[in-house]
């Protein structure tokens, strides 16, 4: 099991590099928000937030999954306890919040926004009550 506190300690970089992202890109949006369409300003939080999502987050939760999982098939035993379906519950959620973010991202680069920065600042939120979640199961494993 030499490998298996590899794996762990991948997958743990791989979460820090994701979540960094998915609290960092709905904060741009904020920011983007309320810039004018077509500005400059508009034009540099498109790139920011391309670059964030295709070079940062995407591998990030690729590899989060990926060495998760290999967590999982290394030591099988972890789908016992009900705490892990609780986190995987969490994690597809999160998942599906990154992908929801993709899209609001596609709306930016088009200029299609029609979202307000107070609806951003909102969702900004989302990913820190699924991280805080994601982490008293991991280390409390309650049940």
């Amino acid at each position: 099991m030499d490998y298996y506190l590899w794996l762990k300690s991948l997958h743990i970089i791989a979460v820090i590099a994701w979540m960094a992202g998915l609290l960092y890109l709905p904060r741009l949006f904020v920011y983007h928000a309320e810039a004018e369409k077509k500005s400059d300003q508009s034009e540099i939080f498109k790139t920011m937030e391309m670059r964030l999502l295709r070079i940062i987050m995407n591998p990030a939760m690729i590899a989060a999954w990926l060495f998760g999982l290999l967590m999982i098939a290394a030591n099988p035993a972890l789908m016992a306890g009900g705490w892990m379906h609780v986190k995987l519950t969490a994690v597809i959620l999160l998942t599906a919040l990154h992908m929801v973010f993709a899209r609001w991202r596609k709306d930016f680069a088009q200029d299609r926004n029609k979202r307000t920065a107070k609806f951003y600042r909102l969702w900004n939120e989302a990913p820190t009550i699924l991280m805080i979640v994601i982490v008293f199961m991991a280390v409390m494993k309650p049940f």
